[in-house]
């Protein structure tokens, strides 16, 4: 049995079973609570240069099936586990979670105290670190993770962006919405073209007036990294505020912040999960969220410019969601279009933005 290595830059060191690529990878550790969904987690964008602990204790069971990526291509940096099944018992499959990591050179470790790990992340915040399966000595690993830069800082939505604008949906008499793609999800691009909409995706270095032209709306993806860093999308968002009508998730929720002026900041060990309870504001309703961030947007600046505060994240208080009714903005942390669910919040993307785009 290959043994695989985790080496935290604390100095925190676990070791296990390898799993899936041969290799060495560095990147930021952090945690994910969801039970299920971990192909949805491999090909989430916003996992660039991340690598992941699912605190769930087994991963893999179902395998893996071309219909549940949700973008071109695995992202994640590392995977963990408590234990990764080498067998499959969905009749989806079409392939096991082994091998798609193999194939996506992603390093995997399993068999580790993912209790104790996660703790520690919680105590003293997400941070860089090392996993290794191909026998890479320990001084390597460390001089591997000091080099690494971090998230703070990165501008990673342009690397993970497409490359030139295309057509998702023709549209059946929907809205045209025009979706700025900084890692964008899959199952947002379906679900307006479910609606009747004619969706066009553009590059994050798109200029505004293009992809703000003849268009209902515009929808700013989820993506990685630190939103600060974007100064030049923040720059032309604020060209089109007030012009046209904009929905954020995620990232795209931090960006809209930003455009209005207020600031951003990164949380201790972030959000990452399918099970985050989030209140709304206005109705009292707690809704059972999926989300994936790092950062935050310090609520006093939206407030600031006007904007009215609509959701709360009930773990930490930290926003979840605000709008601005003037510049017909909408934005919220977490992931309405959440696949494999919950969809608790799935009315925030088909009714409420729909109906502001109409």
């Amino acid at each position: 049995m290959q043994s695989g290595v985790l080496l935290l830059e604390d100095g925190r060191r676990f070791v296990g079973e390898a799993f899936g690529a041969v290799g060495t990878r560095v990147g930021e550790i952090v945690f994910n609570t969801a039970m299920s969904g971990y192909q949805e987690v491999l090909t989430d964008p916003s996992y660039c240069e991340q690598i992941v602990v699912m605190t769930t204790s087994h991963v893999g069971n179902y395998g893996v099936n071309e219909a549940d990526a949700e973008s071109r291509r695995v992202w994640v940096s590392g995977f963990v586990a408590r234990s990764f099944s080498r067998m499959t018992s969905s009749h989806r499959a079409t392939g096991g979670l082994g091998e798609y990591l193999a194939g996506a050179t992603v390093p995997g470790v399993q068999g580790i105290d993912t209790r104790a790990l996660v703790r520690h992340i919680r105590s003293q915040g997400a941070m860089r670190a090392a996993i290794s399966t191909d026998g890479t000595d320990d001084n390597a690993l460390r001089a591997r993770v000091r080099e690494w830069p971090g998230m703070s800082g990165r501008a990673l939505a342009a690397e993970v962006s497409c490359d030139q604008p295309y057509v998702f949906a023709a549209g059946t008499g929907g809205p045209r919405i025009s979706v700025l793609d900084a890692g964008c999800k899959a199952n947002l691009l379906r679900l307006f073209a479910s609606q009747g909409c004619a969706v066009r995706v553009f590059p994050a270095n798109t200029p505004a007036e293009v992809y703000a032209a003849d268009c209902d709306a515009v929808f700013l993806s989820n993506g990685p990294g630190d939103p600060a860093a974007l100064p030049g999308m923040i720059a032309e968002l604020g060209k089109v505020l007030g012009k046209v009508p904009l929905l954020g998730v995620c990232l795209g929720h931090q960006l809209l912040g930003l455009a209005l002026g207020a600031d951003t900041f990164k949380l201790r060990f972030g959000h990452r999960g399918g099970n985050h309870p989030v209140r709304d504001i206005e109705t009292g309703r707690v809704e059972i969220t999926s989300q994936n961030h790092g950062f935050c947007v310090d609520p006093v600046g939206v407030l600031r410019a006007g904007g009215r505060l609509t959701h709360t994240n009930l773990n930490d208080g930290t926003l979840e969601g605000f709008v601005h009714e003037d510049l017909r903005v909408i934005a919220v942390q977490f992931h309405p279009e959440a696949a494999p669910g919950p969809h608790d919040s799935r009315h925030l993307l088909l009714d409420r933005f729909l109906r502001l785009a109409r």
